[in-house]
């Protein structure tokens, strides 16, 4: 079953605007991902490949802080406070993982587990878990 548009603005507290900057991140990467596995002898480093989910990240961290002054002027403090803190947790985790797997990728070291890249998805996991449970 696929969520309405509604649903996930409502649950992952991201703007419409948002969601699909971070679609088109997706699509952008697949393509390059493609690209990179393809042919072994591509020049795209592993860096390069994940630059469209950094610049969603940069491009939405932007838009959150546009947001939230415009809440805080409009004397929506609270709210305001509460945006900022639950979509630049988001943000965080998510660039967390998006640099581990890349180091991971780029180094294949055995320091880098896979557990430890993938906490920061557990995390935020548990805390959309959470935020659906609280949200009608």
């Amino acid at each position: 079953m696929l969520f309405s548009l509604r649903e996930l603005v409502q649950w992952l507290g991201f703007a419409t605007f948002e969601i699909f900057l971070h679609g088109l991140a997706l699509l952008v990467f697949s393509v390059l991902l493609v690209l990179k596995l393809d042919s072994e002898a591509s020049p795209l480093s592993w860096w390069v490949v994940f630059v469209p989910f950094f610049v969603a990240d940069g491009l939405s961290t932007y838009f959150t802080a546009i947001v939230s002054v415009r809440l805080f002027q409009d004397g929506e403090k609270r709210l305001a406070v509460l945006r900022l803190f639950w979509i630049l947790t988001i943000l965080s985790l998510k660039f967390v993982f998006e640099m581990l797997l890349c180091q991971k990728l780029v180094e294949r070291s055995r320091e880098l587990w896979y557990g430890l890249i993938m906490s920061p998805v557990f995390i935020l996991l548990q805390l959309l878990m959470i935020r659906a449970c609280r949200v009608n």
